[in-house]
């Protein structure tokens, strides 16, 4: 009997396991051995530092400010720290964090970090193989025609430290007895940081203009709880617990967003934070204001400020959730009001020419 309720016991889990769509080793018609779960949409990845970026784009439009051509070098991982399975484990795209902040910021981006395909296209071009859309047209290579940088923004992480402090608590309680229940509580609280170092150079004469080191401390926690009982002659064992860990390279991204807000602020002639203190406060949106995932600066007013307002729609885009999409017919969603910032209304190139001084001042 206790053999036929075990054979029956398993044949339930295995009918619940194939319901639930399991891994099975033969493929569907989809040509697929399983799908994989999860549902949540692409969003914006905002630092409590991305509205001040915005706002810095807006004061310099506003005040017809000429940004600066900023180049970005290499930022990467200076620790050395590496996971049991050889990953890195501090991100090596600190760069591409940088590029991303410097564009929410009006900043004028030239491309310094990846000019493969550039050098490759000028040199066909200079062998003449190199066409245009007529294809009896040659692309002519034009003097003057790749715009310099102003300033050169490098550095890396260079600290990554476990466990600064921790604090910690177990409680155990229970009768004496072979029978008698007994429980567990336990929590625990630790902290480690990441440390970066930024510099910004004049790129016509190498001068190191401004340096910039900060810390950025990040916290995790675990919580935990257990239960051992015997109800008359069954038994019961349950825990349960949870574990969250501040995300380490979110850290690395905020530290390098506040170092480019300080570069910006100091470039645009920006002395207090009081310049943005209303667009700050009013940036209560989890998803920040809007361009708060990059710069977008082709095409007209209009088109600009609808693209920049659903590049921060978690919604957009994405068939499960976009109603518009694909023809579906499901009742439109009524949009969010987004703020369109003056920073995407165009290019800067239509403001004033100003020289390196006037941008330090």
């Amino acid at each position: 009997m206790k053999l036929r309720a075990l054979l029956s016991s398993v044949a339930a889990i295995a009918t619940a396991l194939s319901a639930s769509g399991c891994v099975t080793p033969v493929a569907g018609h989809d040509g697929l051995y399983a799908r994989p779960i999860g549902n949540a949409p692409v969003t914006a990845n905002p630092t409590p530092y991305t509205p001040a970026l915005n706002c810095l784009a807006d004061y310099s439009q506003s005040r017809n400010l000429r940004a600066p051509r900023i180049a970005v070098g290499r930022i990467i991982d200076y620790t050395g720290s590496v996971n049991e399975d050889g990953g890195r484990r501090i991100t090596q795209g600190g760069s591409l964090m940088a590029i991303s902040a410097f564009a929410k910021s009006g900043a004028r981006l030239v491309e310094r970090f990846d000019t493969s395909v550039t050098e490759l296209e000028l040199r066909y071009a200079n062998n003449r193989l190199m066409g245009e859309a007529n294809r009896d047209a040659v692309r002519q290579i034009t003097a003057g025609e790749v715009p310099g940088s102003d300033y050169t923004f490098v550095g890396g992480i260079t600290e990554l430290n476990y466990n600064i402090r921790s604090t910690g608590a177990d409680v155990y309680a229970g009768g004496t007895g072979s029978g008698d229940d007994r429980g567990s509580l336990g929590a625990r609280v630790y902290v480690m940081n990441i440390g970066l170092d930024f510099r910004l150079i004049d790129t016509r004469t190498l001068e190191v203009v401004d340096v910039i080191s900060y810390q950025k401390q990040i916290i995790g926690r675990e919580v935990r709880a257990g239960l051992f009982s015997f109800f008359d002659d069954s038994l019961i064992d349950i825990s349960a617990g949870e574990r969250s860990l501040e995300p380490v390279q979110l850290a690395v991204r905020a530290g390098v967003e506040r170092a480019v807000v300080e570069v910006m602020a100091s470039l645009y002639g920006v002395s207090e934070t009081r310049v943005c203190g209303e667009a700050l406060t009013a940036a209560g949106d989890p998803m920040g204001p809007a361009q708060a995932t990059g710069a977008f600066r082709t095409g007209p007013q209009a088109a600009i400020a609808a693209t920049s307002a659903r590049r921060i729609d978690a919604d957009s885009w994405n068939i499960n959730r976009d109603p518009g999409l694909r023809g579906r017919t499901d009742t439109p969603r009524e949009q969010p009001a987004q703020r369109a910032p003056a920073s995407i209304a165009g290019p800067h190139a239509a403001a004033p020419e100003r020289n390196n001084a006037d941008l330090r001042s």
